[in-house]
Parts: C-alpha cells; structure tokens; sequence
C-alpha cells in the first residue's frame, strides 16, 4: 500500500529545472519509495547497496554511465561520494532537468560534496516520516503559518483525528503505519540496530556502542526539553564533548531535531541553548519503553511528547513543501518565561502553546507579552495548540486551535 506524499508536489514541480534531485533523511522515511512512484515510468533504479554496481562507480564511473545510460535513481548515493564529480560532468554534456534522482543519508560527507560539486546543478529535500495529513489523505499543502488565509483554507480539509494518541505511539515510518499487523517493538529494535550499525559507524568511530545506545534513551527522555550536555554526560559517563559529538550525529542523520531559540537585540535576557526533539515519537516511545498509547498518554511525560508530535508535524509541513529551514524557534528567558514555539513570517511573528489539554484558557498564553514591542516585527494573533474539538477565540488576540488544522 502506497500512501502518497506531499514532497511529490515540489518534485514535479523543481525537477523541470534542476538535472539532479536529491532527497535526504533517516532511515525507513520513504526516501527510495517516493523517488521510484514519482518516476516509475521513466527511470532506471540502480541502488548502491548492490556491491557490483557500487563497485563499478567507484573505480569506473564512466563504465558504468556507458553501462547505464539513463535517467537514472540512484540510490543511497552516499555510499559512493566520489561519484558526484563525474555526475556534473554528465549534466554538463546532456542538461536534461530531472535527469538523475537520487536518495542518500544527510551525512556530513555527503552534503559537503554535494554542495561544492553540485552547485546551482541539484536541488535538494528533506523527508521525514508520514505527516498527518499524509496519513489521512488531506488534500492541503501550505506550511504551518497561522495567518487568517491558512486558518480559512485548513478548515475546509478538517479530518478527525481520533486515534491520534495512537498514531503519536505507533510513529511515523511508512511501513509501520501502512502494515497495522507489524510488531512495533521488533521493528524498532532491528531500526536501532540498523541505524548504529551502518550510518553511524559511517558517521563516525563509536567506540563503546552500549554507551551510544544509553545516550540516545538519554536524549529521547529529554524530548522537547532544553539540551544540556553536561547533564546527560553525567549520566552515560562519558565527556560534553563525546555528547555534543554524537548530538550532531542525530542531527545530521534526522534522527532529532534542535529547534533554537528566537533572538533579537531588542530581547536582552534570552537564553541560547537549543531544545531537542526526537522526529519520530514511535522511535521515542520505543527507547523510553512506553509500550502501549494508553500508558504514553497518561503517563508522566505526555506532555513532553504531545508536544514534540506537534512540533514535528510543524517541520514536516515546511520540509514537505521544500523549505529545509523552517522559520520557527522557542522562547525563554533567564526570567524562566518561555513560549513553546514562535514562528516568523517576514516581519510577522506568530506565537504558540502547546498543550495537551482539550480545555485551554487564556493564561496558558501570558508570556506572549514579552514579544511586544520588537522593532520591525508585528506580533500577530496568538495560538494555543490543543486537543478542544473546536476553533475558539479566547481574547482578541488568542486562538485556540485543535490539533487537526497543523
């Protein structure tokens, strides 16, 4: 069963334009899947998990574009960096738009050679697990901005999410969700295995894996919370430096997500440490061993992971339409006020609660105030992000919003 992503859209529409399309992420998100729908009628797919065709490319790249004349998916590109000169190359004789399509982890290799090889050759993208809206076929498109016109035009694509609690456990991996009978706690275990054995140790050397293994349940414990190494150091025994090593490890890999904080001269006592969230809260669920929806949703960390699940269907709504750094950051000061997540458009800031309640009030959203005033900026309608099954106005200038219009 194929569910169809919203990333498609930007595809059709920058592979007109661009001859090299390449799509990153972490492990198991669709990446080879959408690539070969997208182009199942005119391209030929070639993976380098195959030894004797990543063999070929490594020690004779033009033998094996003889061989394999095109277009082409390439995939898990990574595996062969070197390949990317001679790609150019290619692109430089034939000029075709769309001509190569390839997938690859967002290794820091990777990028680096993409960029100076590739420049103004290759548009690149970020997919991530299955939105929401992908899973429950909503035909809506625009990136999480909650201006009036986004409001109006979500309302008219509403779907009940009524297992959300559910979907929040189970997580957001296309087979996970498009085959219901798959063990959940299996499918994790050979992810983690997967992910440490191959693209971390192609990161980086790991010396003791038990203690990069004890770092990542750290980590996902600490979901949605401000990032601080030296406290998870303390607990896996190893050095600052070691965590913020393998902090940019996850990164790099999608694994989790640093959402940073909104700074600007006029707000003097902000704090600059970033937040850290994990992009899959099934994978967050699985390490911090909440085993089933019922216990995760009433369980001491709800809130936490409510509010990642929120967050990251924000990011998803920016990276699925080819926006690779969305416009969105979080608050807090020294003071220990903080606004869950500011999201800015243009001159324009939008600021936004999070909660897990189905009864917001207007208090939730008393340190908005502190954004008043920026040169430069309008501080816009406030929201409050929630479980209500309904739109309401809470003050002029507040709006509680049900989980559905994200």
């Amino acid at each position: 069963m194929y569910l169809n992503r919203t990333i498609e859209k930007i595809l059709a529409k920058t592979s007109k334009h661009y001859p090299v399309i390449l799509v990153t992420g972490p492990r198991q998100v669709g990446k080879t899947t959408v690539l070969q729908e997208f182009a199942k009628d005119s391209h030929q797919y070639i993976t380098m998990d195959n030894l004797l065709q990543r063999g070929l490319l490594e020690t004779d790249p033009y033998l094996f574009f003889k061989n394999n004349q095109g277009p082409l998916i390439l995939d898990e590109i990574q595996y062969v960096p070197g390949s990317f000169q001679t790609i150019k190359e290619k692109v430089d004789e034939n000029g075709q738009s769309g001509f190569y399509l390839l997938t690859g982890s967002q290794s820091f290799h990777l990028m680096k050679n993409v960029s100076e090889t590739l420049a103004g050759r290759i548009a690149i993208f970020q997919l991530q697990g299955l939105s929401l809206r992908e899973r429950y076929v909503i035909d809506f498109y625009d990136s999480f901005i909650p201006n009036e016109s986004y409001i109006l035009n979500r309302k008219r694509e509403l779907k009940s999410y009524s297992d959300l609690w559910n979907c929040i456990h189970r997580g957001s991996m296309p087979k996970l969700v498009t085959t219901p009978d798959m063990d959940w706690d299996i499918y994790y275990q050979s992810y983690i295995q997967t992910y440490i054995e191959r693209d971390v140790r192609q990161l980086t050397q790991i010396g003791d894996e038990k203690s990069f293994m004890n770092f990542m349940i750290s980590l996902a414990a600490r979901s949605a919370e401000i990032l601080n190494y030296q406290s998870i150091a303390k607990d896996i025994g190893v050095s600052s430096d070691t965590i913020k090593r393998w902090t940019s490890i996850l990164e790099t890999s999608g694994i989790i997500y640093l959402l940073y904080p909104y700074s600007n001269n006029h707000l003097k006592r902000v704090i600059k440490t970033p937040k850290v969230y994990f992009m899959d809260t099934g994978l967050l669920a699985y390490l911090t061993r909440w085993l089933t929806a019922e216990t995760l949703q009433v369980g001491a960390v709800s809130g936490n992971v409510y509010e990642t699940f929120v967050i990251v269907e924000i990011i998803k709504s920016f990276l699925n339409v080819g926006n690779s750094r969305p416009p969105i950051y979080y608050y807090r000061d020294r003071d220990g006020r903080e606004i869950d997540l500011i999201i800015e458009d243009g001159h324009d800031i939008y600021p936004v609660e999070i909660k897990k309640t189905a009864k917001p009030e207007a208090k939730m959203a008393k340190n908005f105030s502190v954004l008043q005033g920026i040169p430069n900026k309008n501080l816009k309608t406030g929201v409050i992000i929630c479980q209500y099954d309904q739109l309401t106005w809470l003050k002029d200038d507040l709006l509680a919003l049900p989980i559905e219009y994200i």
